[in-house]
């Protein structure tokens, strides 16, 4: 399928905004398929879920609010046991300007932090217990996702080894969206890993810290279940074919 040259995009962008060159790669990535998938989600002992009357006395934009909340999972995961909250809202200003059209607020209300904090020590638990799992691994936070011909670098949430974590605030399970993004970031990585550059991720754990939900998924049998190719290589050749043969990394 030829699509249309576009400007550059980053893998994240491609993903929300562009589904169409995911649904060509990912034809069977469905409404039952999706719902399987969900079916195999779990939750962390000892954690509560973000209370919804809460997040609603927010007057943040939801992704401004969670980003502040990744951001602040990140200070206190290096160290910080009190992050400065204007630091904060600087970073997640920043991360969201790349994606989002953000309202970046003067101050941050008292609900917002209560919000953030919750989520932030949520995700922190979350994180600290898959790596203690994995201890010969360093937790690393925005891993580079390589570009490829009009799809430009970008980054993801977190990485532990072969793992890749991608964090999502929402109040329902994981969708589509999610799954077409995270399939992105694997594909480009795997991409570059074909000319030696990049170990590629075997398995991906998405998790909600609002919900105090996770699933972890392994990107073969992702890929096996959600794409009409039968090998990496195919489905690779198929997004090679989709952005042009510009290959030269952004």
């Amino acid at each position: 399928m030829a699509l249309r040259r576009l400007p550059f995009r980053d893998p994240r962008t491609v993903a929300r905004d562009i589904p169409g060159v995911l649904d060509v790669l990912f034809p069977r990535l469905s409404g039952g398929l999706v719902a399987s998938l969900n079916r195999r989600a779990f939750t962390f002992e000892g954690l509560a879920a973000v209370p919804d009357e809460l997040v609603a006395q927010s007057a943040l934009q939801k992704a401004m609010l969670f980003e502040l909340a990744i951001v602040r999972a990140e200070r206190l995961l290096s160290g910080k046991p009190e992050p400065d909250w204007d630091d904060c809202l600087r970073v997640a200003a920043k991360r969201q300007g790349r994606h989002y059209d953000a309202k970046v607020p003067a101050a941050i209300a008292e609900c917002d932090k209560q919000v953030a904090e919750h989520s932030a020590q949520n995700l922190v638990v979350m994180l600290r217990g898959v790596q203690e799992q994995h201890p010969k691994f360093k937790l690393e936070a925005s891993p580079a996702i390589p570009g490829m011909g009009w799809i430009a670098t970008g980054a993801a949430d977190f990485s532990l080894g072969s793992i890749l974590i991608e964090v999502k605030h929402t109040d329902r399970n994981f969708v589509s969206g999610d799954f077409r993004q995270v399939l992105m970031y694997w594909v480009l990585k795997y991409a570059s890993s074909i000319e030696g550059e990049l170990d590629v991720w075997s398995d991906c754990l998405l998790l909600n810290p609002r919900r105090n939900s996770a699933l972890l998924v392994n990107f073969d049998k992702l890929l096996r279940s959600a794409s009409a190719s039968s090998s990496r290589v195919e489905v690779y050749e198929l997004l090679r074919s989709i952005v042009g043969h510009d290959l030269e990394r952004r």
